[in-house]
């Protein structure tokens, strides 16, 4: 104890360099942690977003602009595609199962996903209230978007053209909340679900189609459709394969013989870490470099104020200190100078991740959050240990060497 209280005085007489020395650690431990966990939690909900989707086809575009706007929901899509052309490849032989979606309107910016059940439950959704829609214009809500647009069960709204508050809004055909789902860390929370037949009956009203009562049963995607029916278009298709061949064939199939684009989620998944990558690795090597400086700054404090101590020290051996006990001062005053760094660095990344998410409403969507620890945080306390050791070696050098004799003399 007297040792901690001894090393607190030292590192109290000189605060600005102090805490100059904690600051510059504290910043890149920050980065590297707001990095560390936004990137994990990134890479998490990727692949769960993913799973279970083998193949996602769509109208001809970008690939990655296709994954992106009906996997993860974040972009504008590529176009529609017929039903009769999407009825026909989901009753292809290497498709196990095909699940239609149709994008195109929105309500306050979020997102409506005219779909069926088993998108549902491929994301393994539950209801936290009422019920899952039966008819035309009914609506099950996620979690995120009924909080943040404080919509409740039997509530109604008028969805608008686009993906934007400024579409047309289509005030004939309100939709009426039918359920709210339970939080599922995933896309379903950002956005409202209703089946197909009900984007096809709100843009019906402007002459887009035909009407919907007069439609029977034949389609299998959408049992409300006939599937020769030429008119009538979907967004997209989320396919699961039969067998491993499909993912051979089919893509090839698809891009080479028909007027869609498939498109693996797994590979332009991979594709844009790729291309985020390079931004993570130039703030991680930023971060570095600030670490380094850091560990330059402790380094140099350390041996100037051992200059400054020498008389101490002297005094300390001539009143039995062992040379040991000045080695383990010395090295202290390095470990407890790096530590309080990467503790504050530490709790300052997450203290930022936590304001972001708190503040700005496109991050609320993103369902990142800032109390997810990774093993990784504690190696960085590991290496703050390390890192407090190395810079105070040759400092400890120095007073183990330190000659009592000439020491007093200059005195």
């Amino acid at each position: 104890m007297n040792l901690l209280i001894l090393i607190l005085s030292y590192l109290k007489a000189r605060p600005l360099n102090t805490l100059l020395n904690i600051l510059l650690l504290s910043l890149g431990i920050a980065v590297i942690t707001i990095l560390l966990v936004f990137s994990n939690q990134m890479k998490e909900k990727i692949s769960d977003n993913t799973k279970g989707i083998d193949l996602v086809v769509g109208a001809k575009g970008s690939p990655l602009q296709l994954i992106l706007s009906t996997v993860f929901h974040i972009d504008y899509p590529t176009g529609n595609i017929k039903l009769t052309e999407a009825d026909r490849l989901a009753k292809h032989r290497l498709v196990k199962s095909a699940i239609p979606l149709a994008l195109g309107d929105s309500y306050q910016n979020f997102r409506i996903v005219g779909t069926n059940r088993a998108y549902a439950e491929l994301h393994r959704a539950e209801l936290a209230g009422g019920v899952w829609w039966t008819a035309d214009l009914e609506v099950v809500v996620g979690a995120t978007a009924a909080r943040m647009l404080e919509l409740k069960i039997d509530d109604t709204f008028s969805s608008a053209h686009g993906l934007s508050k400024e579409g047309h809004a289509h005030d004939e055909n309100p939709f009426v909340v039918k359920g709210i789902l339970k939080p599922t860390n995933g896309p379903l929370d950002n956005l409202i679900l209703t089946n197909v037949a009900s984007i096809w009956r709100v843009h019906d009203t402007h002459g887009e189609g035909q009407n919907i009562d007069s439609i029977r049963t034949t389609s299998g995607l959408v049992p409300s459709a006939m599937a020769q029916d030429s008119t009538l278009e979907i967004t997209s298709l989320l396919i699961k394969y039969r067998n491993p061949i499909a993912a051979i064939q089919l893509p090839r199939y698809i891009n080479g013989q028909t007027n869609m684009q498939a498109a693996s989620p797994a590979f332009e998944a991979a594709r844009l870490f790729s291309i985020l990558g390079v931004g993570v690795e130039l703030m991680t090597g930023f971060a570095y470099v600030l670490i380094f400086i850091s560990a330059l700054s402790i380094f140099i404090a350390l041996y100037n104020s051992l200059k400054e101590r020498q008389y101490d020290l002297a005094i300390m051996r001539s009143m039995g200190a062992s040379r040991i006990k000045l080695i383990v001062i010395t090295q202290l005053e390095g470990i407890t100078l790096t530590v309080a760094g990467s503790v504050c660095g530490l709790a300052l990344g997450h203290g930022v991740l936590f304001l972001f998410t708190a503040v700005l409403e496109e991050s609320q969507r993103t369902g990142i959050s800032a109390w997810v620890f990774y093993k990784e945080e504690g190696y960085l306390l590991l290496g703050s240990l390390v890192l407090g050791v190395l810079c105070s070696l040759i400092p400890s050098i120095q007073a183990y060497r330190t000659d009592i004799h000439k020491v007093l003399a200059g005195n």
